[in-house]
């Protein structure tokens, strides 16, 4: 264990079966794993800065192609291929094509009319789909939430759940990088998956992200059972879990990657996530519920600023593009020298009025 600490603490690339070794360790073995995590979390963010975004929460419909056993639908994958009333909902709406195409006229509207800065999430798209959302969004998201097949077998969470192969929210986040979007993706743990597949997950992103060079963060979300679901009795993953999962992440995707887990859905223990090498808590919204898990309200932000303090961190509010990337020099496409591009003029306008110079949301606009 000490040597395969060594060389992560080193930023020498570890092996599935360092992983293996690491999500399964026990005891004193586990304190190890997760102070060497906390260490590297440090190493890259000395200044001890812990960030989230303030947000509203739009859910456009609860309408999906999937059937996931654990979800109560929000912004579903393309619902017009499933319930071809949504289609006729579409066009009554102002003559839209698709899901994608109404949320990308969504999206200019609330950049055009609000000072809000929008970040989708709108399953699987190809290319061209993108390009109509790229414009309005300054980063996008698709959760790969599991890379294990097993899952899609019959009784399994992700059984009838099409757009959740792994290989489709693969491509998804390929055809962004073709674009310059930055993306959020991260593991959904807890829906049946074994610690050994969440290892594997872990390292499919670290791939990807490797490749493709625009993946921003990486969240570590646990499971939360839901009333008129299959899964509505299935046990949900303790604090335990959740800080050995954020602890083996950090380890395997390394010290810069922004790594984070919504307070609310641990609402009594989520400072421990802390100590496990996360930088970043999520969207919080003082405003809506989470749509997502409706039972679970997220922490008044004077609270969170508290919690975070009292575990030694300080805690600054971002933009939906983390501080490191608002500060690069940014365009809609890719820049010839290798530089991901992230967002479009109307956005860097959006995000040069709010952001200081350090990329954090200016002090002034904070609020408590």
């Amino acid at each position: 264990m000490r040597r395969i600490l060594d060389r992560a603490l080193e930023g020498d690339p570890l092996s599935p079966e360092d992983g293996y070794a690491l999500i399964g360790a026990q005891g004193a073995d586990l304190a190890t794993v997760v102070q060497a995590a906390a260490a590297l979390n440090v190493r890259a963010r000395p200044h001890r800065r812990v960030t989230y975004s303030r947000k509203i929460f739009l859910p456009l419909t609860n309408l999906c192609r999937d059937r996931c056993g654990y979800c109560v639908f929000s912004l579903g994958d393309h619902p017009e291929w499933r319930h071809p009333e949504f289609a006729d909902t579409l066009q009554a709406l102002g003559g839209y094509g698709s899901t994608p195409e109404y949320v990308a006229a969504m999206c200019k509207l609330v950049l055009e009319e609000t000072g809000l800065v929008p970040h989708t999430n709108c399953g699987t798209l190809s290319v061209e789909e993108l390009e109509m959302l790229a414009p309005w969004n300054a980063s996008m998201g698709i959760m790969l939430e599991s890379s294990s097949t097993r899952l899609f077998e019959r009784g399994g969470p992700h059984h009838g759940a099409t757009s959740k192969a792994p290989q489709l929210r693969v491509q998804t986040i390929e055809n962004a990088a073709k674009l310059g979007i930055l993306m959020t993706t991260g593991i959904l743990i807890g829906i049946g998956e074994t610690p050994e597949e969440r290892v594997d997950a872990l390292l499919l992103i670290r791939d990807v992200a490797e490749r493709c060079g625009n993946i921003q963060e990486v969240i570590i979300q646990n499971f939360r059972a839901k009333p008129d679901t299959t899964m509505r009795h299935a046990g949900e993953p303790d604090t335990l879990d959740m800080v050995r999962s954020q602890a083996v992440a950090r380890l395997l995707l390394g010290p810069d990657m922004n790594i984070q887990s919504p307070p609310n859905l641990n609402a009594d223990h989520y400072q421990e996530y802390l100590m496990a090498g996360i930088n970043d808590w999520g969207g919080v919204s003082p405003l809506t519920q989470d749509f997502i898990n409706p039972e679970a309200a997220w922490p008044e932000v004077g609270r969170l600023r508290r919690t975070t303090a009292d575990a030694g961190y300080e805690l600054r509010e971002r933009l939906a593009l983390y501080p490191e990337y608002v500060r690069r020099s940014i365009r809609l496409k890719p820049d010839p020298t290798g530089e991901q591009g992230h967002v479009s003029p109307a956005i860097r306008q959006r995000l040069d009025a709010l952001a200081d110079a350090d990329g954090f949301v200016k002090p002034e606009l904070e609020r408590m």
